[in-house]
């Protein structure tokens, strides 16, 4: 990889991570009581009481997840933290915690301001936040390319790419119960959305071929960026006499190049002590103007046996001619087109939260609840059971604990909530950190936090 796509990753990331990162709140708080922000999981939940958030600290979330872990890139060799590249580090030792595909994902999302209120025959929330999301997919033949150096006749990284967003939204939410149908509430949020920023790479192909009497390389990537004024850097190829795109600024400053909309539909049911619920969230899309896309335009390939070198130099087919030609078909290999400013719409990432409740006879304020939550998001898609206990033991406090497996393994949450009058704290984890490096970096892709400050009326 030259260094013009190694820019443009490294931007992707810095984007992805620096702008904070999935629109979601804590699924600890899904069937926990006198829980303000339920409606967020479940738009058909209302609350006993409004409420009104404290400014941006109304329910603060930060989430992360994956299937790939810093002490499988990191190890300790003589007393020293090291790369998985180190070479006293073992290639077996190393290739066989890593996945065929690893990911990794980052989210944050914040409540600028939340307040809720029953009226119109229900209960209402208008919310301002700020959401961003980021996955990132690298293959494990990657890993063994940079561990291993150049040894297998195949490496093929074609299934590496990322994506991040950012967006404000403006959302309203109603909900209500159905007095036709005993124990049927349903409800809906509308959402109105404000682009910040968007970047998609993608590398469709990206494969090395060794053989004994010839090697094969190709490369095929699209690199899609819609962040304020964003323009790509240009440089110029001696070796194959064009322009290609090194890298990105914003020096033209910064300004909103999304907008979409958003709906969240959800009900639930009681029946006999039991409570079932279903939601569907984010239904909707982002469109981006003024997209700068760069692209390799296709697949481009260098294959060495339509290389046949002549030992005359004076020959049309010389050394000297041949190796520069070749030379001139690898640097095209990685050098991307700036193919200017486009739109695209993206949908966003829905999730389908499908849950049942359960509360004992003998002591109404303990229930116990099963929840599915999947995320529908082409290749970042993934899904989890989250298994919870959760109790009221006096008006003021109500807490909960719970175990999930999914997609990124299993892990233990919790979720504490104080409910006195006028005021509300809430803090708890869906994924409970373990060990962290020296640097306070979780060693566990799995990890969130979720924390908030309410005072309800």
């Amino acid at each position: 990889m030259n260094s013009s796509i190694k820019k443009l990753v490294i931007c992707a990331g810095a984007f992805a991570f620096a702008g904070g990162l999935n629109a979601q709140t804590t699924y600890s708080g899904y069937f926990l009581d006198n829980y303000d922000y339920r409606y967020q999981m479940n738009p058909a939940f209302g609350n006993e009481k409004g409420f009104v958030s404290f400014p941006a600290l109304g329910n603060l979330n930060i989430h992360m997840h994956g299937n790939l872990h810093l002490n499988e890139v990191l190890y300790k060799l003589n007393g020293k933290t090291v790369l998985f590249t180190n070479p006293g580090i073992a290639a077996s030792e190393v290739m066989d915690k890593i996945s065929n595909k690893n990911r990794v994902g980052t989210n944050e999302k914040i409540d600028i301001l939340s307040v809720g209120f029953k009226g119109m025959g229900g209960y209402n929330t208008v919310s301002l936040g700020v959401s961003t999301n980021a996955e990132v997919s690298v293959p494990k033949s990657f890993f063994s390319l940079a561990k291993e150096g150049v040894t297998n006749d195949t490496y093929d990284i074609k299934d590496m790419f990322g994506q991040a967003n950012a967006y404000a939204q403006l959302a309203l939410n109603h909900s209500r119960e159905i007095k036709q149908v005993p124990g049927l509430r349903v409800g809906a949020t509308l959402k109105v959305l404000l682009g910040g920023g968007y970047m998609d790479f993608r590398f469709n192909d990206a494969k090395l071929v060794l053989d004994h009497d010839q090697w094969i390389a190709q490369t095929n990537a699209d690199i899609y960026v819609s962040a304020g004024k964003f323009r790509y850097d240009m440089d110029h190829s001696n070796e194959t006499g064009k322009d290609y795109v090194s890298g990105g600024n914003m020096d033209d400053g910064f300004k909103l190049n999304g907008l979409g909309f958003g709906l969240d539909l959800g009900g639930e049911y009681s029946w006999n002590g039991f409570t079932f619920s279903a939601a569907v969230l984010d239904l909707g899309f982002i469109s981006w103007s003024d997209t700068q896309w760069a692209s390799t335009n296709g697949t481009q390939t260098v294959n060495t046996d339509s290389f046949i070198f002549n030992a005359n130099d004076d020959a049309e087919n010389s050394f000297d001619n041949e190796w520069n030609r070749l030379t001139d078909d690898l640097a095209r290999l990685y050098q991307l087109d700036n193919n200017g400013s486009t739109s695209l719409t993206r949908a966003l990432a829905a999730t389908v939260n499908v849950g049942a409740q359960w509360y004992l006879p003998s002591y109404r304020r303990l229930n116990f609840g099963i929840l599915n939550s999947t995320r529908i998001n082409g290749p970042y898609t993934w899904t989890q059971f989250r298994l919870s206990a959760n109790v009221n033991p006096v008006n003021f406090l109500s807490a909960n604990v719970n175990v999930t497996a999914g997609t990124y393994g299993v892990g233990f949450g919790w979720l504490l909530n104080i409910h006195t009058t006028g005021f509300n704290f809430f803090a708890g984890m869906d994924h409970t950190v373990g060990t962290l490096a020296k640097q306070g970096i979780p060693l566990n892709s799995n990890a969130s936090f979720n924390l908030g400050i309410n005072f309800p009326f």
